[in-house]
């Protein structure tokens, strides 16, 4: 199969052209769309309207509302236009047999305006009427043209959204030039769903798109942008059904069995009994593992549920087989975690796992490197480190990857390869919407830890406003007197000039010098790890009572003795995110509780947000909801390289497309795995115009 050719179709070369190949977009402008579109002709294609202006009233002038936009005609009866670029306005006094209208002009040059304006000139004027001091103006008319020229002012016109240097008739211009020279693409749909559905074609889609004619038509359940959605939904699941056809296919491997009797003497060993969840999850790998093809398994489950005991006993499977496992973190703080945790449950039993992580030095990770190569090391916990081209493996039997949304599939295919491919188990310890699972990891089967431990209660929530924060340290203070042990999260930092890391600074001095006697120490990501192992072991160890952090904190740092988290300027973080950082407490059968400080006015997401979270401890329905509130791109965080960013799906409104998307891409890829048929061509085009071809590429090419 790897005759499978994804270099990007020629007919697709037009859309992606540089934006500043246009017409009307230099250097400046181009950096700016970047930033807020994209780079190439296909996103400003894929930029649509948010909302359009109503140019086509035209009443008496004493008939016009306040706030009215009106398309009139006026014959100029009075000229005041001041000499230079003064203060003073300029007005211009217009009438017609209906009555008077006045336009003002604030420091407009004089010659332009008399290019526009003479008295007893006759004028068509369009723009938006406010009344001020009983008189009707328009400021800045948006359209000044001569009566001839009328049909030169639409009657209706899209807005775009805007940032700072972008222009509407830029975009309006720019954005109906790429729509028309767009090239005439092959169909990928199939004709019955199209004819059912009602679906125009792609390209009529776009023009309709931009070219909206009432407020109605922008809207999510029109023909032209469901049938636009499903594009993209369609071009995600073909990507990932390729991917999934290319390793089951290709990818026998030699079935995993372990030692039975020595996983079963470390989980009599164990200080707690497994739940009915995780021995119904262990059994799904178990049976992956000893099947004669690769494992590709996603784990997801809610906080303190015990993903990592399941995927420790299949790591011990795999090394007991004979052959080699690692553990793949995001970052090191979780990396050491593990090792820590890990280690310590192996205490007795004769396999020692080994550290791989950025900051170690060369000579030690070249020791690592050499035993990983040699096979002498059966067992490595590491992060980024275990993804580059030193890290060669004897013979690599199993990779976990924990924390899966902060990598990308392309990421997972190059360690599922490490040491000529083996069985790859995903983690997330944040609950994934079904509708969004399917459009990450729909290239992998899904296991779901739905049961927590016996005896973890659920946390209590309250939220508080942040001005009675001197109310919160005292009840604080009393607690830790108690023998409490507290984290207290640091805001998201909106302003550019400072950093999230000066604002724990703040906060930790402050509480230092209030609650002495709770000895606060302080972790953020700008701090060495050294210091910050350091402050995370006096929080550990009771030392300290109090850690004051930043969302360095939001997963992987497992303290059973703290029950308390006081979570500042709550408002700024999203649903699944409070509730990974609430996750930080109720890890034993102590009763823990959560303080949701937040600063008024809320919105209204900011509300429900902090409503949810004190309805409910049930992650699964946190994240739907917050895929509601948010959008898929902020679930998982907007940032992080393993959720797919889509332009034109949304998951709410679209979630039956995608479900029709993924029927779709089984029946496409199993009736012509190559995609050689004309329908097959035609979906190449479709993922490359998408850019869902990225990780294909890596795949078929190695």
């Amino acid at each position: 199969m790897a005759n499978l050719n994804f270099n990007r179709p020629e007919i697709l070369f037009p859309c992606f052209a540089q934006l500043m190949s246009l017409q009307g977009i230099g250097p400046r402008t181009a950096d700016i769309m970047a930033k807020r579109i994209g780079s190439f002709v296909i996103d400003l294609a894929f930029y649509f309207p948010v909302s359009l202006i109503d140019r086509s009233a035209s009443p008496d002038i004493n008939a016009i509302t306040d706030g009215q936009i009106v398309t009139v005609s006026i014959t100029i009866r009075s000229l005041d236009i001041p000499m230079g670029r003064q203060s003073r306005p300029a007005r211009i006094v217009g009438e017609n047999d209906t009555g008077r209208i006045e336009l003002i002009y604030f420091r407009a040059k004089a010659d332009y305006l008399k290019s526009l304006y003479a008295v007893g000139k006759t004028v068509i004027i369009s723009g938006r009427v406010d009344f001020f001091n009983q008189k009707k103006q328009i400021t800045h008319p948006d359209y000044v043209v001569a009566p001839e020229q009328r049909s030169s002012i639409p009657a209706i016109e899209p807005i775009y959204p805007l940032s700072a240097g972008l222009r509407q008739s830029l975009l309006r211009k720019t954005s109906q030039t790429i729509i028309q020279k767009m090239p005439e693409l092959p169909e990928w749909i199939d004709k019955h769903l199209k004819q059912h559905q009602n679906w125009p074609d792609f390209k009529s889609a776009l023009i309709q798109s931009h070219s909206p004619n009432t407020q109605a038509d922008l809207e999510l359940d029109t023909p032209h942008r469901r049938r636009l959605a499903f594009d993209e939904l369609l071009a995600n699941q073909l990507a990932l059904c390729l991917i999934r056809s290319r390793q089951s296919n290709a990818d026998v491997s030699e079935p995993v069995t372990g030692d039975e009797h020595f996983i079963e003497k470390f989980v009599a060993s164990l200080p707690y009994s497994m739940t009915s969840a995780q021995i119904r999850v262990l059994n799904e790998i178990t049976d992956d593992q000893s099947a004669p093809v690769r494992m590709l398994r996603l784990l997801q489950g809610d906080v303190g549920s015990g993903k990592t005991l399941v995927a420790l006993i299949a790591l011990l499977r795999a090394i007991t087989s004979g052959k080699q496992a690692a553990l793949l973190a995001p970052t090191e703080i979780l990396s050491k975690q593990h090792f820590k945790n890990i280690t310590e449950l192996l205490k007795g039993f004769d396999i020692e796992p080994v550290l791989l992580i950025g900051s170690m030095t060369q000579k030690q990770k070249q020791v690592v490197h050499e035993g990983l190569k040699s096979g002498t090391i059966s067992f490595v916990i590491g992060t980024h480190a275990l993804l580059t081209e030193n890290a060669e493996f004897a013979d690599l039997g199993l990779a976990v990857v924990d924390e899966q949304h902060r990598f990308g599939v392309k990421q997972r295919l190059i360690l599922g390869q490490k040491g000529g491919g083996c069985d790859i188990l995903i983690m997330t310890a944040t609950p994934i919407p079904r509708t969004l699972a399917m459009t990450a990891y729909g290239d992998l089967k899904i296991s779901q830890l739905d049961e927590k431990p016996a005896g973890r209660r659920d946390i209590k929530t309250a939220s508080l406003q942040m001005e009675k924060m001197d109310d919160v340290i005292e009840r604080l203070s009393k607690a830790i007197a108690n023998g409490s042990r507290a984290y207290w999260i640091c805001p998201l930092v909106e302003e550019s000039d400072k950093l999230d890391a000066e604002a724990a600074e703040d906060r930790h001095r402050m509480l230092a010098q209030l609650l002495p006697e709770a000895n606060p120490v302080l972790a953020h990501g700008k701090m060495k790890s050294t210091e910050r192992d350091i402050a995370m072991q006096a929080f550990q160890s009771g030392e300290s009572q109090l850690l004051v952090a930043t969302t360095v904190v939001e997963v992987g740092v497992d303290i059973p003795e703290a029950g308390i988290i006081i979570i500042e300027n709550a408002e700024r973080f999203g649903l699944a995110q409070l509730h990974q950082l609430r996750g930080r407490v109720g890890r034993s059968d102590i009763q823990s509780s959560c303080l949701l400080l937040y600063q008024t006015p809320l919105s209204y997401t900011a509300k429900s947000r902090l409503d949810i979270m004190r309805q409910t401890n049930d992650g699964f329905l946190i994240a739907e909801e917050d895929l509601r509130l948010r959008g898929p791109g902020e679930v998982l965080g907007q940032r992080q390289s393993g959720v797919p960013e889509f332009k034109l799906a949304n998951l709410s409104a679209h979630a039956d497309l995608l479900e029709i998307a993924r029927k779709q891409s089984l029946m496409l890829v199993h009736e012509d795995p190559l995609l050689t048929s004309e329908k097959g061509k035609a979906c190449r085009i479709l993922i490359g115009l998408f850019e869902q071809d990225k990780a294909i590429r890596y795949l078929y090419s190695g």
